[in-house]
């Protein structure tokens, strides 16, 4: 691909040109983690596999930064394998959207960006191996100005666990490991007003199904942040997808709390939600070319109980692209294509249109932190109730550990999707993983 020899043969003239004097030492880290995973008797991923899946995976990540005068450059390399029963039972499935909600263990992939930085060492139905640059860009920094050229990470919007407005591969909400987002090619720039506000503009670029650049699919958005008083506001305006993007976001401070919230108005083109998807000729369209709204509302508080610090979120969460009944079915989801079509994107999570959701992290000790949280459906009454703990042995070395519990009745998201065979539904059980980190 042209423009991914272009970058080869450039990257390295920008390093050479800024490495002398300025280059950091090279740090990064190396992560191992384990994680089992119980299926239920009624589902189907049961049927395909063993009661409970195990699953083994490693990432390695090398950073290297260089900065002269107003100019810098980072490039972060990533290795990247996953091993066990889970990839098996993901190839089974062909790793559909749907799936994916479903089934842990997917990795990121260059297939759509304009550059394609991945190369698979080795796949087959049980194990995958690859090595990415997941950073690669290219930075100008002036007195009130920033552009950013490359692979990078952008993240927007006031939402603590779900965030409407961040719709650059935003993080799952149940994640155990939010230190690190999917790096998307685009091009960002940033200019800072004298009292403050700041004005941010980005383009990202991406590939269809059939490789083929095309505006189509890449996205264009402004986004405002201001003061006003003691509130902050932020006003955004995107092309996303083909689809017009209008938000509206603030936070403040109320009794020693921060509330925050967005809204999201989104002009859905449901003609080309149906072109990007293989659905059936039956499939019945939904917020067929009209404005869907999503919004966000959280309070968060810190305090101390018993001589320890606490932390506190309460978010609630309206999916307007979500479904909307108490029961839901395979069929249900498959037939709301752009529902499917975010789903497929990364773009959301969930399938339903309300939530609450909370957590709250206890400092045990100034190297243990306790974190309970809960995300309730509110409209089919299902739960995923999850409890994480991170303990600093050393400065260097992270231990993360997880209990996942999903709670529900039949035909709901986190209780298991109804299916096409009788009786058998899209469920798991209760997860478990335990994460350790080195780093350097």
């Amino acid at each position: 691909m042209k423009l991914t020899r272009t970058l080869t043969i450039s990257l390295p003239l920008v390093l050479a040109a800024l490495t002398p004097t300025f280059a950091e030492p090279i740090s990064g880290h190396l992560k191992y983690r384990a994680q089992a995973t119980h299926y239920p008797s009624d589902s189907l991923f049961r049927q395909q596999q063993s009661t409970t899946t195990y699953d083994h995976s490693a990432d390695l990540r090398l950073q290297w930064s260089a900065t002269k005068n107003h100019w810098s450059v980072q490039l972060d390399y990533q290795v990247l394998a996953i091993a066990g029963d889970g990839v098996e039972l993901a190839n089974r499935f062909n790793t559909s959207a749907l799936n994916n909600t479903l089934i842990s263990g997917g990795f990121p992939d260059d297939d759509q960006r304009l550059w394609d930085l991945t190369h698979r060492f080795s796949d087959n139905h049980r194990h995958l191996l690859l090595h990415r640059l997941d950073r690669a860009h290219l930075t100008y920094t002036g007195e009130q100005s920033v552009f950013r050229l490359g692979r990078q990470v952008l993240s927007w919007g006031n939402g603590l666990i779900y965030n409407p407005m961040d719709f650059f591969n935003p993080f799952d909400p149940a994640a155990v490991d939010t230190e690190y987002k999917t790096g998307d090619d685009m091009a960002y720039g940033q200019y800072l007003f004298n009292n403050g506000d700041d004005l941010q503009a980005v383009y990202v670029a991406r590939r269809d199904e059939n490789h083929k650049l095309t505006s189509d699919v890449g996205s264009t958005a402004i986004k405002y942040h201001g003061w006003w008083g003691q509130q902050e506001w932020d006003v955004l305006l995107a092309e996303h997808y083909d689809d017009t993007l209008i938000g509206l976001g603030t936070a403040r401070d109320i009794g020693g709390a921060v509330w925050r919230g967005d809204i999201l108005a989104t002009h859905s083109d449901n003609q080309s939600d149906n072109n990007n998807l293989m659905t059936s000729p039956s499939a019945r369209p939904k917020n067929d070319d009209k404005w869907v709204s999503s919004l966000v509302t959280n309070l968060s508080y810190s305090w101390m109980w018993w001589n320890k610090n606490i932390s506190g979120i309460a978010e609630y969460y309206y999916n307007g692209f979500g479904e909307t009944g108490d029961e839901l079915s395979v069929e249900d989801v498959q037939n709301n294509h752009p529902l499917l079509n975010r789903l497929n994107r990364g773009e959301l999570y969930n399938l339903g249109r309300h939530y609450l959701a909370g957590s709250l992290t206890v400092e045990v000790t100034p190297l243990l932190n306790v974190t309970p949280g809960l995300f309730f459906n509110l409209s089919d009454a299902s739960s995923l109730w999850q409890v994480i703990v991170q303990y600093d042995p050393t400065q260097n070395i992270q231990v993360l550990g997880s209990l996942n519990v999903p709670v529900g009745p039949s035909g709901t998201e986190f209780g298991g999707l109804q299916s096409s065979i009788p009786d058998i539904e899209l469920s798991q059980d209760a997860s478990m993983s335990m994460q350790i980190a080195w780093y350097f």
